[in-house]
Formats: C-alpha cells, structure tokens, sequence
C-alpha cells in the first residue's frame, strides 16, 4: 500500500488540507473553517475530525499516512513545534507540534507557512529542484523562505527569512505592523501597494483612470493599479515602477548576502505575471552585486495555492523514514 502524506497550510480565515503522494502529487484535497475562536482553541481538533471524515468517506485506514506537515503563520520554534506567536490566531508559546499528534495520532512537524511554500516551489513548482533558493509571497503582507543547500534556514529564534521586514525606506516610510517603519512589506505587499498609489492620487491635478476606479468602486485593489498601468495609465504605471524599485532592491540585498539559484516570487501580487516580473528583473540588477546578479535566476511561482500543502509534505517526507 502507497503511502500518503497529509498538507495542511493553515490561514486565518481557511485551512487548505490535502492527501498527497511521495512523489508530490495532490491526490484529494479540500479546506474548512478556520475557527479562530477562544485564541484557536479549536483549531486542531477540526483538522483531526476533517481528515478522519474525508478518510472515513474515502474507505481509507489511518494506517496509511505517513504523517501530518503543516505550515502554520508566525515564527516557528522547528524544535518543538511551537508557534512562538501567531497574532490573527491568539497564539503565543503555542505547542502545535504536540497537540495536533495528540487529536490526530500521527507524527507533525510544522514550519512557517512562508517556508512550507518555499519547499513546495522547490520540490514541484518553479524552484525545479534548485536548492539555494529565496521564495517571497507577495499578499496582505510580504513573506519569505530561504533553503540554502536544500535545507530551510530557520535562524536562533525561528525568524529566518522576514524578507518583509528588511528595511527598504530607510526615512520617512510608512509605519509596518511590526512597529518598524519602511519595511518592503509596507510597499510590495498588496496593502503597500493600494497605499502608495492612493498617495500619489491624493498630490495628483491631472486625470487618472485611479481615480475612475475610486468613484465607481469605492476603493482600490493592487489588481486594479496594474490593470490601469498595462492600459496606459501614467500614475499606475509610476506607482508600480515605484513597488518593483523597492522589490528589486530588497531582494538583491538578500541574493548578495545568500547568491540563491533562484529567487521565486509568490503571493497574490504575483498574478501580475512578467508586468511585475520584468521591471523588478531590471531593478535586482542595478542593485546585486555583479557576479550575483549573473547567477541569480528571478521568476513567477506555478504552484499558486497548492504550495503550502505540497511544501508540508515534503516537510515530512523529509523527516520521517518510508
């Protein structure tokens, strides 16, 4: 009997889970609820009765999986498998490892969800098996994950690869969530995107299709901005030359401290495809370090949503022997 592995990428709002191969391919997969109530309380042991449920539906033994991998938002402790804190999920000092073995009686191992995707791109996606690679997901925030040698740099403390949190306004920027100003995240991330172009909006006289959007929709999305900029509109266009600036410079900062095969951008942001791929190519370039920038390859992830529960399971075909 093949063995499966269980995904599980866990999000404030959803959790994606997914029976997958050794060989990386998605067999079944579905999501629930995340129950954020009661500080998460509940969290674990929905995941346990929905994989006995879709286990059960699929005349399937428990005995067949392997083990559970589950990426998990905030910085993790790898040892433990605690979550050091998770603010949208009232965790803090949470031992995540140890109760979801005890609802689900299979072996866990969890890592960052920033991470999990990297892996993910690396074993199936657009990593193509390098294995110094960078992946930054472009969304409501910016993440990020750094495999050098194959394996996950994780850091003292579990924070390893806060490539959101490298400072990229050094004045004058806005205010970041974690306390700092002029963090990438607060000019990549699809919120830091939205902000710039509503203050270039704000000082702008002339006409903007922007604006357009802002009377009929009421507000704007980072979508709207490169759509207005691939029809020509002159403030999208600046505010997206500004984001790719800023992106090319944070992450040529990171390829000249670790020269990655590949530096692979994920997220929401993302589905902009080569409108935000090209531009931030040229910027990386101005800024990396010459023999760096010949050997770094910049692209587009392929797995999308898929990463996170691909990248769990490989986290624990790497851990747990066939």
């Amino acid at each position: 009997m093949e063995k499966w592995i269980i995904g599980v990428d866990l999000g404030g709002t959803t959790t994606k889970l997914a029976f997958v191969s050794l060989y990386g391919e998605i067999l079944h997969k579905w999501e629930i609820p995340t129950d954020i109530s009661e500080q998460g309380k509940y969290i674990t042991v929905n995941i346990a009765k929905a994989i006995d449920a879709k286990l059960d539906k699929l005349g399937e033994p428990k005995s067949r999986v392997l083990g559970i991998g589950m990426g998990a938002p905030g910085p993790v402790n790898f040892v433990n498998g605690s979550i050091y804190e998770a603010v949208n999920l009232g965790w803090k000092d949470y031992p995540l490892k140890d109760l979801l073995e005890v609802e689900t009686s299979l072996p866990a191992f969890i890592d960052n969800d920033a991470n999990i995707a990297a892996l993910g791109e690396m074993w199936k996606g657009a990593g193509n098996g390098a294995k110094d690679l960078v992946c930054v997901t472009l969304g409501t925030g910016v993440g990020g994950g750094i495999i050098a040698n194959g394996a996950l740099v994780h850091g003292i403390s579990g924070a390893a690869g806060e490539i959101g949190h490298i400072t990229v306004v050094p004045e004058n920027g806005a205010l970041c969530n974690c306390g700092k100003e002029g963090c990438l995240e607060t000019v990549a991330s699809a919120t830091g995107i939205v902000r710039l172009a509503g203050e270039a909006l704000a000082q702008f006289t002339g006409t903007s299709m922007l604006q357009d959007v802002m009377d009929n929709n009421g507000k704007l999305s980072s979508k709207d901005i490169f759509e207005c900029a691939n029809a020509g509109d002159q403030l999208a266009r600046e505010t997206i030359q500004k984001v790719c600036r800023y992106l090319g410079f944070g992450l040529a900062n990171v390829a000249n401290a670790l020269n990655p095969e590949k530096i692979i951008i994920g997220g929401g942001v993302s589905q902009a495809g080569v409108q935000l791929l090209e531009p931030v190519k040229d910027w990386f370039s101005q800024y990396a370090f010459p023999r760096v920038r010949e050997s770094t390859e910049i692209d587009i992830a392929t797995l999308g949503n898929d990463a996170g529960v691909i990248g769990a399971a490989w986290l624990v075909k790497s851990y747990v022997a066939e």
